[in-house]
């Protein structure tokens, strides 16, 4: 039940969403009673009702506030849950949070990270460099020792890295930004401090009581709750807030993707401060670069546009199918671009709280199957499906396969660079739930981040054909994971393990010989079953001579009718009346009924 305490702003939601008429988007069919009588108490407006469903939506969560922008953002990247035309529009939330005080912002870092600012960085610039619904960025410079490296190039042998550093120029004046000097024995460095919002958890604690009231009204009420899924949207929401609340979280998805690439001249991911990070503070390197999408500024700047697209495609696959951790938010916001890298550019990553990973089995079907769908091979594109599990086996292959090809071979007659990878694979899906089709929200994740990936790719280079960039990367991955030498090493990996197991495995076996022989192994039945087994072959018994008797009735009543006036008229009447009955006991009723 939803609580009395959460009734008004139940209602104002309601109100909201009535205003915008989402409520329509809800309840096609009109049948939610609730939302039915908010209606009869709010004007309509004409021109907020010629507008797109999507755009609706988006102006209603904005109007909301900054945890309904975020849900929608989240609810973005599941268009399994929701129309792609309203997915596509969500995808353009944006935050519009009014700073909170820098000196707020320093009181959760001293208290987060249990030193005086003073003694945390060199510098801490109060005015927040952007602000979001769960936290704010802010610029600082950190002070750290200077270690001695094998190259003598410097900390670490990322010498020319912190020298560029060392020359920028100080932080923006103002209050908390008296700047320390570096010393001979200490390096510069600048850095973005990212600032959990104040009370942000009770905050997004309260909003989701909310949503989840909300979404079970619409369970309750809605007649096609289970095409809607508003339980799931729900957990969906609830799961990426409650990940976003712990800056770590972040940090270490920042940590492994930068380990991914760290010799890499395609992703450069910036450096995660642990000990200047914490639950609420997540202190990172400061990056500089230039928007992926702006394509004047890359052009003025003088970056190859064509190799950048096609390195945007390799690191998508290499990401999904290499280390199998992929960046699931790769908007151009939180793509840049280095500038100072123009004959071999190179990106760089941003905002780690959304990340992507496969199971291995998913992992591998899905290869396979943009294998199949690179050489056209529809017959195990529907093969493939029926064995990674993601439909009933009842499904014939035959029909599933004339479906794929009524979805890819439109595609196939245009030129190879006007084929959208991404938009077949949305295609396939959409037409694959027909067929029962069962996938992870993991896979739905990826569908998003690859459109994503390919329309970067094509506003950097209109002419990119995504298929030949994609396939020989493919191939060379998949050659690489499930080659000889990559079983090897899977092998070697898993000795340890099989020789500390390998002397318990005679035993093993003897046991379960033995439980099989005296009735206790894995196919027996409990007393329970026995019982039931029991019950029910009895039944079968009284009915089948209840059955046999009214038979026989219903044969002497017919033997003594044919003797006509000897015995009279009711003799056969009453035997036949006992067959009919006898029958009638014996039919099963209930499970003719079900």
């Amino acid at each position: 039940m939803t609580p009395l305490r959460l009734l008004p702003r139940v209602l104002h939601v309601a109100a909201v969403l009535v205003r915008y008429r989402v409520d329509d988007l809800i309840d096609e069919g009109h049948a939610i009673r609730p939302l039915r009588w908010v209606r009869a108490l709010l004007p309509r407006r004409r021109k907020i009702a010629m507008l797109p469903r999507g755009v609706r939506l988006r102006l209603a969560l904005t109007e909301l506030g900054p945890i309904w922008v975020k849900a929608g953002q989240v609810l973005s990247t599941r268009r399994d849950l929701i129309p792609e035309d309203v997915a596509d529009e969500l995808a353009h939330l944006q935050d519009q949070v009014p700073p909170f005080p820098g000196a707020t912002a320093r009181a959760i870092v001293e208290e987060s990270l249990g030193r005086p600012i003073g003694e945390l960085y060199a510098s801490f610039d109060e005015t927040p460099l952007a602000s979001a619904s769960i936290a704010q960025v802010h610029a600082a410079r950190l002070l750290l020792p200077l270690r001695p490296s094998p190259s003598g190039r410097g900390v670490g042998g990322e010498g020319p890295r912190f020298a560029r550093v060392r020359s920028a120029p100080p932080l923006p004046g103002g209050e908390g930004n008296n700047e320390q000097p570096a010393t001979a024995h200490s390096i510069a460095r600048d850095v973005v401090v990212k600032v959990l919002r104040p009370n942000i958890a009770v905050n997004v604690r309260r909003n989701l009581e909310l949503l989840d009231a909300l979404a079970w009204l619409v369970q309750r009420w809605h007649p096609q709750a289970d095409k809607i899924r508003p339980r799931d949207m729900f957990d969906e929401v609830a799961k990426t807030l409650h990940n976003e609340l712990n800056l770590q979280n972040e940090g270490a998805n920042a940590s492994l993707l930068r380990r991914n690439f760290e010799n890499s001249d395609d992703l450069y991911v910036p450096q995660i401060f642990w000990s200047h990070t914490g639950e609420k503070v997540l202190t990172m390197e400061r990056v500089h670069g230039i928007p992926a999408d702006d394509i004047v500024a890359l052009d003025k700047a003088g970056i190859d546009r064509r190799v950048l697209a096609e390195k945007g495609v390799r690191l998508f696959y290499e990401q999904v199918f290499r280390d199998n951790f992929f960046h699931a938010d790769a908007h151009p916001g939180n793509i840049w671009v280095d500038p100072a890298r123009t004959r071999d550019p190179r990106f760089i990553a941003l905002d780690f709280g959304i990340m992507g990973s496969l199971p291995d089995e998913d992992q591998y079907w899905l290869a396979e199957n943009f294998i199949a769908m690179f050489e056209r091979n529809y017959r195990r594109i529907a093969e493939l499906h029926l064995e990674a599990g993601w439909m009933p086996r009842h499904i014939r292959v035959d029909e599933l396969e004339a479906a794929v090809r009524t979805v890819c071979e439109p595609y196939f007659t245009r030129p190879l660079s006007e084929i959208s990878l991404a938009e077949v694979v949305a295609k396939l899906f959409s037409t694959a739930r027909k067929f029962e089709l069962t996938l992870q929200p993991q896979l739905i994740l990826l569908q998003k981040t690859l459109l994503n990936v390919e329309g970067l790719g094509r506003q950097l280079d209109p002419e990119i054909d995504i298929w030949s960039v994609a396939q020989p990367v493919l191939k060379r991955i998949l050659a690489d994971r499930y080659s000889a030498r990559h079983a090897l090493r899977e092998i070697r990996k898993r000795l340890p393990q099989w020789l500390r197991i390998a002397p318990l495995i005679p035993e093993k076996i003897h046991d379960a010989l033995e439980a099989l022989a005296q009735g206790n192994g894995p196919l027996q039945f409990g007393e329970r079953e026995l019982e039931h087994l029991r019950v029910l072959q009895r039944e079968i018994q009284r009915r089948i001579l209840v059955a046999a008797f009214g038979g026989a009735l219903l044969v002497g009543a017919g033997l003594v009718f044919a003797l006509g006036d000897r015995y009279g008229i009711w003799p056969p009447i009453v035997l036949a009346a006992i067959g009919v009955a006898s029958f009638a006991a014996a039919w099963p009723w209930k499970r003719a009924k079900e």
